[in-house]
């Protein structure tokens, strides 16, 4: 049976390590003003040390980019408008988003290393999508899709198929169990993913 998502979902905060409760905790950055990239809720972002516009040290999209140091998951951004002069919240982060000049935008992101995400999967399970083929994804790594949106600033990203030895931000640990979501023969089959630590930027020394 096919599954009922037809696109990503991004990434959706559940469990933490362990098993236990997630708080949806989150922290406050900043997006440099006329930042040209776009960031929707559920998307990974990273810490850019390069001049995204006159300075590093700002918030940036971290889609689809091999070797990211991930430092967490987008959840929505907070800024004074230009237009109405009024503090607005938007569940993402446009490039035509009209800031006041000068400002920052602020963002704020769940970066808990060990939160545990439900994310779809780009692709099926290559072959016939037995139990032990299904099985030999998890432990491995893999990237999301690029930035994109669905409806009201949700992210539509999803991941691709996680391999053994690669260097990439997400690490796959078990299926979702999404009943409506469980077809390995299909796209879009939901699975649990937390950062892969020695590619985050939250972990010193990993």
């Amino acid at each position: 049976m096919a599954n009922r998502q037809t696109q990503g979902n991004g990434l959706t905060p559940v469990m933490t390590l362990g098993n236990t409760p997630a708080t949806s905790g989150q922290s406050k950055y900043h997006i440099e003003n006329g930042a040209a990239f776009n960031i929707y809720q559920g998307e990974p972002v990273i810490l850019d040390q390069t001049a995204v516009v006159g300075a590093g040290g700002f918030l940036t999209n971290g889609c689809a980019s091999t070797n990211n140091k991930f430092l967490g998951v987008f959840n929505g951004c907070f800024y004074n408008a230009s237009t109405t002069s009024k503090p607005t919240w938007n569940n993402a982060y446009l490039n035509a988003v009209g800031v006041v000049a000068g400002e920052l935008i602020t963002a704020f992101v769940n970066d808990n290393p060990f939160q545990e995400y439900q994310i779809a999967l780009t692709a099926a399970i290559a072959g016939a999508p037995t139990e032990n083929n299904i099985q030999a994804i998890f432990g491995g790594t893999a990237d999301t899709s690029a930035s994109g949106t669905s409806v009201g600033g949700r992210s539509n990203i999803s991941l691709t198929t996680p391999a053994a030895g690669g260097n990439f931000g997400w690490l796959a640990l078990r299926r979702a169990e999404d009943v409506d979501n469980s077809d390995f023969a299909n796209t879009f089959a939901n699975i649990i993913v937390v950062q892969n630590l020695k590619y985050s930027q939250t972990i010193a020394g990993i």
